[in-house]
């Protein structure tokens, strides 16, 4: 199955979102408390949306969700733009075999509950994450800590993933590890490009998913990911410095996504 993204010049660009998120501390933790019930990615799209028009944020939904829920969009209110997937397909040619791909598109079709008069509306609670469960429905396995550099925090192969008992900040050691699994950097195999993806592009990548789950669950080592992330940028080889590639912003949200949906007690796929 295929990629493909039909960006609007409109809409920011998923590097220009997560440039955002690295350098302005507490904005995923926000985005997140407001919006959790969307992809990370979405999250902080709603929420710069919100900033940039004045809004609380708070619960979203589209205009007929709303009817539901007995409420209205209140009249002139301009609705928020987010990315959804379509699955769609195509047929080959020189054959009758039909080859199903996924375009992610930005529609205008949500609303913040500012945006709403009705009916008492009660937000629905966040579910606790619970990293074993994690681990256990993205099919990693985690394993014993045999690394006899003590000064290493974790470390991932193919699909395993082990953590130093001593690691100063566990959990930004345990999403870091899952990052470069999920993001493929633990197997050749997984790599869609030519290439191998440099070193540098992996620290940040993999930092990057630690950084998105650590401040959306409220978990210690957002502040330790930035420095990380900005050490990694400056050292870039083989990719602007200045700013994350658009390819990798996209695949650490979603890896992001993997992982935080993958820790709740009900697993449903991300809500777009």
């Amino acid at each position: 199955m295929e990629n493909h993204v039909n960006q609007s010049p409109a809409i920011p660009k998923w590097s220009a979102l997560l440039i955002e998120a690295i350098t302005k501390p507490g904005l995923i933790m926000k985005a997140y408390s407001a919006f959790h019930q969307y992809s990370v990615g979405n999250q902080i799209l709603a929420l710069v949306q919100c900033q940039m028009r004045g809004l609380q944020p708070g619960p979203i939904n589209t205009f007929p969700k709303w009817k539901d829920l007995g409420r209205f969009v209140k009249r002139g209110e301009r609705a928020l733009t987010l990315c959804m997937p379509i699955t769609c397909k195509r047929r080959e040619e020189d054959s009758d075999e039909e080859h199903a791909f996924t375009s992610f598109v930005y529609k205008a079709r949500w609303f913040v509950l500012g945006q709403t008069d009705g009916q008492e509306f009660e937000p629905v609670t966040v579910s606790e994450w619970d990293a074993e469960r994690a681990i256990s429905a993205l099919s990693i396995e985690r394993i014993p800590f045999d690394h006899t550099d003590g000064n290493v925090q974790g470390f991932a192969r193919k699909r395993q993933v082990a953590i130093n008992p001593l690691a100063q900040l566990p959990y930004k050691t345990l999403f870091h590890e899952l990052g470069h699994v999920i993001l493929g950097h633990t197997t050749e195999a997984d790599f869609a490009d030519a290439e191998t993806t440099p070193r540098s592009l992996r620290e940040v990548e993999a930092e990057s998913v630690a950084l998105l789950c650590c401040e959306s669950l409220g978990l210690e080592g957002a502040a330790y990911c930035r420095g990380y992330i900005q050490n990694w940028i400056s050292r870039g080889s083989g990719f602007d410095a200045e700013a994350i590639p658009e390819k990798s912003a996209q695949k650490i949200f979603r890896a992001a996504d993997q992982i935080i949906r993958a820790g709740r007690p009900e697993i449903h796929p991300v809500t777009t």
